[in-house]
């Protein structure tokens, strides 16, 4: 798979998840949620991010409810732009039912929360990824913005280090037969979607 096919790949994948009614859609998230409430890591975890659904991606909100009284913290990402020449990264925020919500360039709602109420990805425990794109591997292509790539980037350099287990959620219409990985993708630790679990290969 050529840099240059992957636009053309992701149009086609979008179009796929896109593509699902309502109904269908509901009941992937179900399947989901039922699936994710079963695993024990996330059942483990203290410190949840998701993401505010877009796009036809599968919604997880529903999950928050289910996993209601067990103690969990659940963050959604804001694009933060810092004063430095980086461009915008990836942080995260405290949801709150009550917390009001802002859009972003992308016009997705994020928490419009700042300042001490930002948290970085290190200092959370899963993360559930959404994605364009993946195969058996776990292996994830992304929406192109990098956005995820770059808050993700310490892990390669850090591999023995605590770090947050990194779930991607998807339609199974979105699985491919083989992603080749760039240098800079980080391989996700399990896909979830409505038919079950892709774990890793340990290798």
């Amino acid at each position: 798979m050529s840099e240059s096919s992957l636009p053309a790949l992701r149009r086609t994948l979008r179009q796929r998840r896109r593509a699902l009614d309502t109904r269908t859609q509901r009941r992937h998230t179900r399947a989901l949620v039922r699936h994710l409430g079963r695993e024990l890591r996330v059942l483990r975890a203290q410190r949840i991010a998701l993401y505010w659904p877009s796009d036809g991606e599968p919604d997880l909100r529903p999950l928050i409810k289910s996993l209601r009284g067990r103690g969990h913290r659940f963050y959604l990402p804001v694009l933060r732009r810092p004063a430095l020449r980086h461009g915008s990264r990836l942080w995260f925020v405290s949801h709150q039912s009550r917390r009001r919500m802002c859009r972003n360039r992308y016009r997705i709602p994020e928490p419009c929360a700042r300042g001490r109420a930002i948290r970085p990805v290190k200092h959370l425990d899963l993360l559930l990824v959404p994605l364009v794109g993946f195969d058996a591997d776990c292996h994830r292509i992304g929406m192109g913005g990098g956005f995820y790539d770059r808050a993700l980037a310490y892990l390669q350099r850090r591999r023995h280090w605590y770090r947050p287990r990194l779930y991607g959620i998807a339609h199974d219409c979105q699985r491919l037969e083989h992603i080749a990985p760039r240098p800079w993708d980080v391989v996700l630790d399990a896909v979830f979607t409505e038919r079950g679990c892709y774990r890793r290969p340990h290798r």
